[in-house]
C-alpha cells in the first residue's frame, strides 16, 4: 500500500494540532477573564476544558474512524472539514454567543436566563419560541438515558481489565462476553443484573458530580479528565503506530491501518451520502444542537469573550478526533487481523464491535502487564470522554430547574438522575431489542438537526443578523472573519435545511413502519417525555406571568 495515507494524515494532523495549540495558547495567555464570585465557572481554562469535554465523547474514538472507513477513507476528511467550517464553526459561534446573551441580566431577571426555552424567548417574543427550547431539555435527558449506559460499559470494562477477565479468552469469547454483558439475565461477575448495577452506579456518580455545581463539579472533573484522556490517547496511539510485524504477535504494522484509513478514495467525494455522513459526524462530535453549549456560556458576563473560547474548545475536539481517534482502534486491529478482518468487524458491528468486542482480546497479546495497562487506559479514556459529555447533558436541566423553580443544583441533580433513570432503564433491559437504537436516532440525530436549524434561523433572522453579529464579536479576543457573518445568515441555514429534509423520509418511515413493537414503545416513551417537558415549560411560563419565578 502506498504512503499517501500517511502523508495525508501527517499534513492534516499537523494543521489541526497547530490550530489547537494556537487557540489554547491564547487562552492560557488570558486565563482570568471570567466572572468571579458567581455560581458559574472558576477559571477560563476550566470553562474551555469543560466545553471541550462536552464535545469530546465516545464517538471521537468509536464512531469517527468507522465513518471514515465507510465513506472514502482519507477523502471523507475533505467533506468533514468543509462541514466543520460551514456548519460546525458557525454553530459554535452562534451557540456560545446566544448563551452569553441569554445569561445577561434584564428587567425582572437580575441573573439572566440560563435555560434554553427562555433564552430563545429573549431572541423573539412570540409565545411558540420558548417551546422550541423543549428540544434543548428533551435531547439532553433522552441522550443521557442511553449514553450513560455506554459510559457504564467503560466502567465495567476497566474493572474487568484490572481483574483479568479477558485473560486466556479467544476473540470469539471476548465478543460473546459483550453479548452476555448486555443481556441483563447473564452475569459476568457473579452479580445478578450486572449491567443494571453498573448503569445505576454510573448515574449516581454523574448526579453526585452535578450536585457540586459548575466550578466544584463539572469544571473540576474536566480539569482532571481531559488531560488524562489526551495522555492515555497519546500513549495508545504511539503504541499502535509503532506496532511491527512479529511484535507481540502482530501480523502487520500498525501504520498499515493508518494508511488504509487515510488513503483517499476521491470517487466517493461526489456522493451525497458521504456529505450527509460528514455533516452528521460534525453534529455528533461537536455537541451542537443540544443546548449544552448555550447553558455553559450563559454563566459568562456580557463582555466576556466567546469567539476564542469557541475556537479553542472546537479545535481541541478536532485534535482528539482526527489525530488521536483515528490512530488507535484501526491501526491496532489491522496489525493483528489485517485489513479484511478489520473492515468486516467495522461494517458488521461498527465502532462498538472494534472497541468492546475486539480490542480487549488484542490487548491480551501484549503480555500480562501491558495488557492491563492498555485496557485501563483505553476504557479509562472512553470513560473520561463519556463522563465529561454526560455531565454537560445534565447542566441544562439543572439550570432550568434553578431558574424557573428555584431548585438548587444540589437537589436538581437528583431530579435529573431520577428522570434519566426512568427513561434509561428500557435501553438497558431491551438493548438487544432495538430500544437503544431508537433513542439514538430520535434524540441523538433527528432532534439535534431540528433544533440546530430552528435556533440558527431565530438567531440570524428573527433576532437579526446585525444584533447577532454584534453578540458574536463583542469582547472577542480574536478577530472573527467577516465571511462568517454571511455563512451564518445564508449558507449554514441552507445546509441545515438540506440535512433536515434528507432526514424527513427516514423519520416518517420509522413512525409508519416501525421495526418492531419495541421500537413503537420507544417512540411513545420518548414522545411522553417531550410532552412532559412541554408542560414543564408551560408551567414555568405561567409562574413568570404570575410573578412566582
Amino acid at each position: 500500500m502506498n504512503q499517501s495515507g500517511i502523508y495525508f494524515y501527517a499534513v492534516i494532523g499537523i494543521a489541526v494540532t497547530f490550530a489547537t495549540c494556537y487557540f489554547f495558547y491564547k487562552i492560557l495567555k488570558s486565563p482570568g477573564k471570567l466572572a468571579k464570585g458567581t455560581s458559574g465557572w472558576g477559571t477560563r481554562v476550566g470553562l474551555v476544558l469543560a466545553m471541550a469535554g462536552n464535545a469530546v465523547g465516545l464517538g471521537n474514538f468509536l464512531r469517527f474512524p468507522v465513518q471514515a472507513i465507510n465513506n472514502g477513507g482519507g477523502a471523507f476528511i475533505i467533506p468533514y472539514l468543509v462541514c466543520f467550517l460551514l456548519i460546525g464553526v458557525p454553530l459554535l459561534f452562534v451557540e456560545w454567543s446566544m448563551g452569553r446573551f441569554g445569561g445577561t441580566p434584564y428587567a425582572g431577571r437580575p441573573y439572566g436566563d440560563h435555560n434554553i426555552p427562555f433564552m430563545l424567548h429573549r431572541l423573539h417574543p412570540a409565545r411558540w419560541v420558548k417551546y422550541i427550547g423543549v428540544f434543548g431539555i428533551f435531547t439532553n435527558i433522552a441522550v443521557a438515558a442511553y449514553y450513560c449506559y455506554i459510559e457504564s460499559w467503560t466502567m465495567s470494562y476497566v474493572y474487568h481489565s484490572l481483574i483479568g477477565t479477558f485473560k486466556g479468552l479467544s476473540q470469539s469469547e471476548v465478543s460473546i462476553f459483550f453479548d452476555h454483558y448486555t443481556d441483563i439475565f447473564y452475569t459476568t461477575t457473579g452479580l445478578p443484573f450486572e449491567a443494571v448495577i453498573f448503569y445505576v452506579l454510573c448515574l449516581v456518580l454523574n448526579v453526585y458530580i452535578l450536585s457540586k455545581g459548575l466550578e466544584k463539579g463539572v469544571e473540576k472533573v474536566a480539569k482532571i479528565g481531559m488531560p488524562l484522556l489526551i495522555l492515555f490517547g497519546a500513549l495508545l496511539a504511539i503504541q499502535a503506530l509503532t506496532l511491527k510485524p512479529g511484535q507481540h504477535g502482530a501480523t502487520f504494522a500498525g501504520t498499515e491501518g493508518l494508511k488504509y484509513l487515510w488513503t483517499p478514495d476521491f470517487t466517493s467525494i461526489w456522493k451525497p451520502s458521504v456529505w450527509i455522513a460528514a455533516a452528521g459526524q460534525i453534529f455528533f462530535t461537536l455537541a451542537v444542537g443540544m443546548g449544552t453549549i448555550q447553558c455553559f456560556s450563559s454563566y459568562l458576563r456580557k463582555d466576556d469573550d466567546t469567539a476564542l473560547n469557541a475556537m479553542s474548545a472546537g479545535w481541541m475536539n478536532e485534535f482528539v478526533e482526527i489525530v488521536l481517534g483515528s490512530a488507535i482502534i484501526i491501526p491496532i486491529t489491522v496489525g493483528y487481523l489485517g485489513i479484511e478482518g478489520m473492515t468486516e468487524i467495522a461494517k458488521n458491528l461498527g465502532g462498538y464491535g472494534l472497541g468492546f468486542r475486539t480490542l480487549p482480546y488484542l490487548f491480551q497479546q501484549w503480555g500480562p502487564v501491558l495488557s492491563v495497562l492498555a485496557g485501563v487506559m483505553w476504557f479509562g479514556l472512553l470513560f473520561f470522554a463519556g463522563v465529561t459529555s454526560s455531565l454537560a447533558m445534565g447542566t441544562p436541566i439543572l439550570s432550568f430547574l434553578k431558574d424557573e423553580f428555584k431548585i438548587p443544583f444540589s437537589r436538581g441533580a437528583w431530579v435529573f438522575g431520577l428522570i434519566t433513570l426512568i427513561m434509561g432503564i428500557p435501553t438497558v433491559v431491551f438493548y438487544n431489542q432495538g430500544v437503544f437504537a431508537e433513542y439514538d436516532d430520535w434524540a441523538g440525530t433527528y432532534s439535534l438537526v431540528i433544533f440546530a436549524f430552528v435556533e440558527i434561523m431565530l438567531f440570524a433572522w428573527f433576532f437579526g443578523m446585525p444584533r447577532a453579529w454584534a453578540e458574536i464579536t463583542r469582547g472577542a479576543d480574536i478577530k472573527v472573519p467577516t465571511i462568517f457573518r454571511y455563512i451564518i445568515q445564508y449558507i449554514t441555514p441552507v445546509l441545515l435545511g438540506w440535512i433536515l429534509i434528507t432526514n424527513l423520509p427516514g423519520m416518517v418511515n420509522r413512525v409508519i413502519h416501525p421495526s418492531s413493537g419495541y421500537a413503537t414503545f420507544a417512540q411513545i416513551y420518548l414522545l411522553a417525555l417531550f410532552i412532559f417537558i412541554m408542560y414543564w415549560v408551560y408551567k414555568a411560563y405561567r409562574n413568570r406571568l404570575n410573578g412566582i419565578s
